[in-house]
Formats: structure tokens, sequence, C-alpha cells
């Protein structure tokens, strides 16, 4: 009895597992957190006129801050995902019950042209970059028409087959060449639309903080020298002098913003257009007290 040897593993498949070994896939996915956690940050703190390297913030600090901007993107492409089975399965019902390859032919071209537009349009908004950029949903809109121009142009090609013979199923270099191009711009525009939604995640982070600075930890501070700080609100008291007293300074109404490796991040307890970010290095320099939460227990 001759036994049937067994298929080896195709190109796609040895590509996906040379890509495992040159990168680990958990090594892969800390590196978008980290990414997708630093672009929100930034955002965040340069709405507060800080530049979030100057924080000191470690790989973990980013990879913990990811979740927050992550959580609408993996949402929309979860919904996104569960509809494109519902259409598919839609389709190919459609497909096995007609009686002839035309149903297939039809369908596989309306998605491929209304690929070609979104993609067109797309990458027509990419080559004007020079004229559109300040278009606040520039970085939104020119990713989604190319990412749905490609996966709609695929898609219509693939139900295009469905409706061909077996013998007709052969798929030509060029074609697969094309095809890995197609994918290509897909991820790396699903990659910038959720870049894009992280930073306005961060942006948005920022501004309810600063709608709400109250909430923030109250702080007094205490310094040798004057800071001639210029943010509205802020309280600046002369220390009596006490013989071994090296403070003379107090400042009231700041706000911890956040807490760096060796430095605090102060805002004013009140926001405003002309207000600024103090930093304070943790130094001995100063002398910082945390206070209470105006709150009974």
């Amino acid at each position: 009895m001759t036994s049937v040897p067994e298929a080896g593993p195709g190109r796609f498949e040895r590509f996906v597992d040379a890509g495992k070994a040159v990168i680990p896939p958990l090594t892969l996915l800390s590196a978008l957190l980290f990414y997708f956690g630093y672009v929100s940050a930034r955002s965040q703190y340069e709405y507060f006129g800080v530049d979030v390297d100057t924080i000191g913030l470690g790989t973990q600090d980013y990879i913990m801050r990811s979740p927050q901007p992550l959580l609408t993107p993996l949402l929309v492409f979860a919904a996104v995902g569960a509809g494109a089975v519902a259409v598919h399965a839609a389709v190919r019902r459609r497909i096995g019950d007609a009686a002839s390859a035309r149903p297939a032919t039809r369908l596989g071209r309306g998605g491929q042209a209304a690929g070609l537009v979104a993609l067109a349009a797309g990458l027509l908004l990419l080559s004007g970059y020079a004229f559109v950029r300040d278009w606040r949903l520039y970085g939104l809109v020119t990713p989604v028409l190319i990412a749905v121009g490609g996966t709609l142009f695929r898609y219509g090609s693939f139900v295009r087959r469905l409706g061909r013979p077996p013998d007709d199923a052969a798929s030509p270099p060029l074609r697969r060449v094309s095809a890995a191009l197609v994918y290509v711009a897909i991820a790396v525009s699903a990659f910038w639309t959720t870049a894009t939604v992280a930073q306005w995640s961060g942006r948005g982070l920022a501004m309810y903080e600063a709608s709400r600075l109250d909430k923030l930890p109250s702080v007094i501070l205490d310094t040798k020298e004057s800071l001639f700080l210029r943010s509205p609100g802020i309280q600046e008291t002369k220390l009596p002098s006490v013989d071994g007293q090296t403070f003379h300074y107090r400042y009231r109404n700041l706000r911890l913003l956040i807490h760096g490796k060796d430095r605090m991040f102060l805002v004013a307890d009140r926001w405003s257009a002309s207000g600024a970010t103090v930093v304070v290095p943790l130094d001995g320099s100063v002398r910082v007290q945390f206070l209470f939460q105006n709150q009974h227990p």
C-alpha cells in the first residue's frame, strides 16, 4: 500500500515561521504596546508644555499606559471583523445558490471598483500632504481610506476567483507579489490609524485632567529663593527668618501633575492659558508637603 506524502507548508507559512524566528511574538507585542503608550503619553504631556522624554518614564510605564489608547481601536477592529465574517457568509451563500458564475463576477468587480475608489482617494490625500497636513482628520481619514480600499480590492479579487473553474485558480507570481504589497499597505494603514487614535486619546486625557486639576494631589513647595512663577493662582509667601532656616519661600495652590524618576512636575490648581509647568528636582534643594484631601473620614 502506497502512503500519500503529507503536503509541506506553503510559502506564506514558511514566511510566517521565519518572521517568528527573527522577531518573537512577545517581543513584537511589547514593542507595539510601548510605542502606542509612548505616543499617547507624549501627546498628553505636550498639552502641559512638557516633553515626555524629560520625565524619565521607563519601558514598563509606557506599556502600562497603552491599554487606555488601544481600547477603542481594538473594539472597532473586533466589531469590523465580526461584520466582515457575516458579510462573507452572506456572499458565499449567494454565490453557492446561483447556477452560474455571474454573481461572483458581479460582486467581485463591485468590490474591486469600490476598493480602487477608496485607494485612489487615500493616495490622493497622501500625495497632497503638504497642502492638507493641517486638516485635523488627516491622520485618521487617509489611512482608513487606504486600508478599506485595499481590503475591498483584495476581497473583490477573492470573490471573483470563487466563480472560476478550479483549473483557473492558479495565481501567477506577479499577482502574489501585488497581493503581498496590498497586505503590507493595509497593515501599515492600520498601524497609522491606531497611532493617530493613541495621540488623540492622550490629548483628550490631558484636557480631562486640565478641567479637573483640583483632583490631583495638592502640594506645598518650600524653596530657598523666589521662583518668580507666572501661573495665575499660585500663592507665594515669604517665610520668617529663623536661624538655621534654609528655605525662605513657600508656594501654595500647586498640584502634582506627574512624578518622574528624580523630579516632580507641578501645575497650578486651576487651568489658565498663561499657565506653566514647574519642574522641581528631588535633590534636597526644595521641601515638599502633600496635603490631605479636604474630605472628613
